[in-house]
């Protein structure tokens, strides 16, 4: 697998392997079944993320072009953009971000080191993926910069093989403890760490479910499965594998989306809520929380065996949990 993934250029901007842990006292808590978490939370740019993984196939493309300049987008606490923003100071890059809605009076979160990694801010009102980002990278050419554009969430096929690499790595802590996984869960939103880890996961024979958990309810699920069989197929070919995937290797739960993209509801709440009180672990109010919050209740209905191995991957974003604050805290006890 690392021979494939050689061929495509790769820039290091993460701390890898990232750790792979157990949640003993939460699988009590529980009853069963055993939770495993991988923690991308810890992967060490600007505070971490699972966008670490994708960026460093994307900064090794923007630099084998010798691009001088990095632009993306997302809403405004988009841990994507604060991750790219890292990447590209940590480069000698020039980034801007385009983030939907309007300037706060006072930036905090992702928001704020945004700012303090020197990223230059468009602001784009409702639209909140980038749409303008075509005629701000023009204008960009036109001033003689030389841009590359970042995808939303990192998600291209190219973004996508640090993820084909993350199964690989995580086939190689299992291994290592001897264990094997029945499951693998997280949060799905623009489609890139799922099609990586599908990828990859065969690949790696790690022999387990892949489950996306939906966060956002935007599109209908059907749309959002098209796209993401495209691009899981996608980053295949670009792997370097014959393989072509089918709708049935597409597994997606959609009913958690609650109100809608960051709206914390009491599934979040309270998920975020029970990890930090039974393990210490954060997470955060839009992509972990909402995917955690579906894993809970998966398991309340007895979506799993008692002998199964949940494996959840922490996809990070715990800066967006401070401007988050008023929809967090459960009442005491």
């Amino acid at each position: 697998m690392h021979t494939l993934l050689d061929q495509h250029p790769r820039t290091t901007l993460g701390f890898f392997p990232t750790p792979l842990t157990s949640l003993p006292r939460l699988s009590e808590y529980l009853g069963g079944p055993r939770i495993l978490m991988k923690r991308d939370d810890q992967s060490g740019l600007a505070l971490g993320g699972n966008k670490t993984r994708k960026l460093e196939y994307l900064l090794g493309a923007a630099l084998d072009q010798e691009c001088d300049t990095l632009i993306t987008g997302g809403a405004a606490q988009s841990n994507h953009c604060r991750q790219t923003a890292a990447a590209a100071a940590a480069n000698g890059l020039d980034c801007h971000l385009v983030l939907g809605g309007e300037a706060p009076a006072t930036p905090q979160g992702n928001l704020l080191l945004d700012q303090l990694l020197g990223a230059h801010i468009h602001w784009s009102g409702a639209l909140r993926k980038g749409e303008q980002i075509p005629a701000i990278a023009e204008q960009l050419r036109a001033d003689g910069k030389k841009p590359y554009i970042v995808p939303y969430g990192g998600s291209s096929a190219t973004g996508a093989l640090g993820y084909v690499h993350a199964a690989a790595e995580l086939k190689t802590q299992l291994s290592n403890r001897e264990q094997q996984i029945s499951h693998m869960l997280f949060a799905s939103s623009s489609g890139g760490t799922q099609a990586g880890l599908i990828v990859g996961a065969h690949q790696a024979e790690l022999n387990c479910q892949v489950i996306g958990i939906r966060i956002d309810k935007e599109e209908t699920s059907h749309a959002y499965a098209e796209q993401l069989l495209t691009l899981t197929n996608e980053t295949a070919a670009l792997f370097g594998i014959e393989h072509r995937y089918s709708p049935d290797d597409i597994t997606l739960e959609a009913r958690f989306t609650g109100d809608g993209y960051g709206v914390v509801g009491e599934r979040e709440r309270h998920a975020i809520n029970l990890l930090a009180r039974t393990e210490g672990i954060l997470l955060d109010p839009v992509y972990t929380g909402r995917a955690m919050g579906g894993l809970l209740q998966l398991i309340e209905e007895g979506c799993f065996e008692p002998d199964d191995t949940l494996l959840f991957w922490h996809t990070g974003g715990a800066p967006a949990l401070f401007p988050y604050a008023e929809s967090l805290i459960e009442p005491q006890r």
